[in-house]
Order: C-alpha cells, then structure tokens, then sequence
C-alpha cells in the first residue's frame, strides 16, 4: 500500500496532472452552465426553445470536451454537464423543438 504514503501534489481542482488546461476548464465551464440551465428550464413547457438550444449547444460543447479533455476529473464533470444537456434537449425536443411554432 506505497500509494497510502505518497503526499497529495495535486495543484489545481481539474488538472490531476499539475498542468493548467485552460481550454478543457472553459468547455468543462461553459458545458456545466449550459446544461444545468437546459435542464432547469426543460421543467418549465413554455422554455422549450431555451431548453432544446441550450441543450443542443451544450452536447456539442461537451462532446468537444471529451474529445480534448485530459484528465479524469475534467471528464467527469463534462458527462455531469452533457448528461444535463441532454435531458433538457430531450424534454424541450418534446415539449415543442427547436423551432416549436416560430418557424413554419
């Protein structure tokens, strides 16, 4: 158990590895507001355009994330904030879309 013994260097919140990520923090900040605001506004109908684009917005932000992401604790805190956006996308899909009424 060498593991026990070993002192915690770790020194920001997100990069395990002591290097700064300044792009991976900003995706991993950006997808987090995006998906925390699609899917309290996914709870109310008439939200639905804000719920559906930010949620769309919001995977895609996330995806990129991941794809770039370096660390453990950046995608962990990008599949919180893509799963966030996806259920808003899902419910505002449902409640009335992207365009809902406004187009057509």
């Amino acid at each position: 158990m060498a593991q026990t013994m070993r002192p915690n260097t770790v020194g920001g919140l997100f990069a395990t590895d002591g290097k700064p990520h300044p792009i991976q923090d900003t995706l991993l900040g950006v997808t987090l507001v995006l998906g925390i605001t699609s899917f309290v506004s996914a709870m109310f109908h008439d939200l639905h355009l804000l719920s559906s684009w930010t949620g769309l917005v919001g995977i895609a932000t996330g995806a990129y994330g991941q794809w770039i992401s370096e660390t453990t604790r950046e995608r962990f805190g990008l599949i919180l904030g893509l799963g966030a956006s996806a259920v808003g996308f899902f419910l505002g899909m449902a409640h009335g879309g992207l365009f809902g009424g406004v187009v057509g």
